[in-house]
Parts: structure tokens; sequence; C-alpha cells
């Protein structure tokens, strides 16, 4: 009872706008569910004065049944091609990933970005946003000022590519007949999992696609935040031979995304059932309920947003974001026009 009390303004407001752009994403496929639940939620935000009452809920909607939407998505997913997809991806992940890191090395000195900040953008941007994020602070000590600077500026550029990604794939001439070039170049070049979901999602409902680019990038996307362990590793490494951080041990193991082995085991259930005879049909309306889920989510995110500050964070760390973001973007275009997946 006391879960529902506490949650239950959030996640009831979540869900009237999840329904709402439901509804006009079938209307204005261009734009998309996700999208358009980012927008409503972002203008009723505005709009409320006191979101304290729903903190909790929005919170839950937005990580916990995120989480759940992607393991959900692994129903109707056969293993080997989870197994193939993530191996396929391998390369650019790592080129992102490089490039984004080198990328706030060098401007963080350019830019006088403070080293702490500039560092939670590069791992924040390279390999999964908030979740980077979070799982990196602690092993660099950085402050609570440090870690909002950079939530808020990945962010940003999460919503700007959950935009306008879409759009630039139609103009870059992605395939149209299958979600494997666009899901592979959200799943790399979209930080968060959110926003990688919001765009494969618009993508799918834009050429009638079912869930083949959402696959696609989920999986990427997956592959990529196995990321988060040597990064934090070294980091730990790094900062304790500067005896910054001297006689503190971290577990990189806690950042680990758990429903990732949910999804993996999803994924192992589905491939069974279909070597027993089982029909793929059995397995959409999970997959229905995981689209569904993930515009609560964007929704959740929207509601969440704090524009002011964003403007607080300051010029330079949005660059620094900024620069982050298209040297992946510009990577993940270059190694997949190399691979000729694109």
């Amino acid at each position: 009872m006391g879960f529902i009390k506490d949650h239950w303004k959030g996640i009831a407001l979540c869900l009237g706008i999840a329904l709402i752009a439901w509804q006009a994403g079938k209307l204005v496929p261009v734009a998309g569910g996700p999208i358009l639940g980012i927008l409503l939620g972002i203008v009723l935000g505005l709009l409320i004065k006191d979101k304290r009452s729903l903190a909790k809920g929005t919170g839950f909607v937005s990580k916990k049944l995120l989480q759940a939407a992607v393991v959900l998505l692994g129903f109707g997913l056969n293993f080997s091609v989870v197994l193939k997809t993530g191996w396929r991806s391998l390369p650019i992940i790592l080129g992102t990933i490089t490039i984004a890191l080198v990328t706030a090395f060098v401007l963080q000195r350019a830019l006088k970005v403070p080293e702490k900040t500039a560092t939670l953008i590069g791992v924040g941007s390279s390999i999964c946003g908030a979740s980077a994020i979070a799982a990196t602070a602690p092993v660099v000590d950085a402050d609570d000022e440090a870690v909002a600077q950079a939530m808020s500026v990945i962010f940003l550029f999460n919503v700007i590519a959950a935009l306008v990604f879409p759009a630039l794939g139609t103009a870059l001439g992605f395939s149209q007949a299958n979600g494997e070039a666009f899901g592979l170049f959200a799943g790399t070049a979209v930080n968060d999992t959110s926003s990688v979901t919001a765009a494969a999602s618009t993508w799918d409902t834009l050429y009638g696609l079912g869930t083949q680019t959402l696959d696609h990038a989920v999986t990427v996307k997956l592959t990529r935040t196995l990321a988060i362990i040597p990064i934090t590793l070294g980091l730990s490494a790094w900062r304790a031979r500067t005896n910054e951080n001297a006689g503190q041990k971290r577990n990189p193991l806690k950042a680990f995304p758990i429903f990732m082995v949910f999804f993996m085991l999803a994924s192992l259930v589905t491939t069974l059932a279909s070597n027993l005879g089982v029909s793929g049909a059995v397995f959409a309306p999970l997959k229905d309920l995981s689209k569904f889920l993930i515009i609560m989510a964007m929704s959740a995110i929207g509601l969440n947003t704090d524009l002011g500050k964003l403007v607080r964070s300051g010029a330079k760390p949005i660059l620094l974001g900024f620069s982050c973001w298209t040297m992946i973007t510009l990577t993940s275009l270059l190694l997949q026009k190399l691979l000729g997946i694109w």
C-alpha cells in the first residue's frame, strides 16, 4: 500500500500522457509515440509548479518500467541473432567509445572544463548516458554539481537525438526495408537507452517495420553498455595511481545492468520455444506492451526535464557534450560505410 500511495500520481500521469501519445503517434508516424510522449511531458512539466508528489512515480516509470520494456523486447528475439548483432556492431561500438573519450580528454583542457565534469560527460556520451554517469561518479569522486551538469548535458542531446535522428536517417538514405542500419546507428550514436528506444521506435512506425529497428538498436545498446565495467575499472586504477582515492575500493560490477541478464534470458526462452515449434505470434503482445512502456518512460523523462538546469549548466560543458555527440555520430556513420552496412 505504501508503494501505491507514493507512486500512483506519477504513474497515472505518465499513463495518461502515454495513451494520448500512443494514439497521436499512429496519426503522425513521422513523430511517433515516444517523441510525442517526451514533448507532451516537457510541456506539462512546465505547467506543473510543484512536482514533488509526482517524483517517485515518474522516477519509477523512467527507470524501472523502461528496463521492463527492454526485457520484454527479448521475447521474440532469437538468441543467435542477438549474439550476431552484438558481434557485428562491436567495431563501431569500440570506435565510437574511443573517439568520445579522446574528444572529452582533449577539449577538457582546451575549454578548461573541470576534469571530473568532463570525464562524466565523456563516459556518458560514449557508453550509456545517465547510467554510465551514475556508475562513474563515485569512481572519480565527483560532487553533486558535476553529476548534475553532466546529466543535464547528456539529457539535452538525448532529446535532440530522439527528435532529429529519424529525419537524419531518412535524409542519409538508410534502408527503409529493414531496421538494421538505422538500428545500429541509433544503438551506437545515441547516448541513453531511453532515447535509443525512442528513435528506433519512431523509425519502425515511420516505415512499418514492426520492431525490427528496435530489436537491433536495443541489442547494440546493451552490448555497448558492457563497456561500463572496463571503463570504471580503468578509471579506478588511474585514480588510485594518482593517489586521489587511495584506499577506496570500488566494485565496477555494481554498475552492471542486471536487466540485461533478463533480456538475454527472455531471448533464450524465445529460442527454445521456437525450436519446440511455438509460433512467434505468441510473443507479439509482449512486444506491443514493450513499445507502450517505452512511451510511458519517455513521458516520465519529459515531465522530469529541468530546462533551467540545462541553462545553468553553462556553455562550455554543453559545447563539450555537443562535440562528443557529433564525433560519435560521424564515427558511427563512417564505420558503417566502411563496413558496408549503410
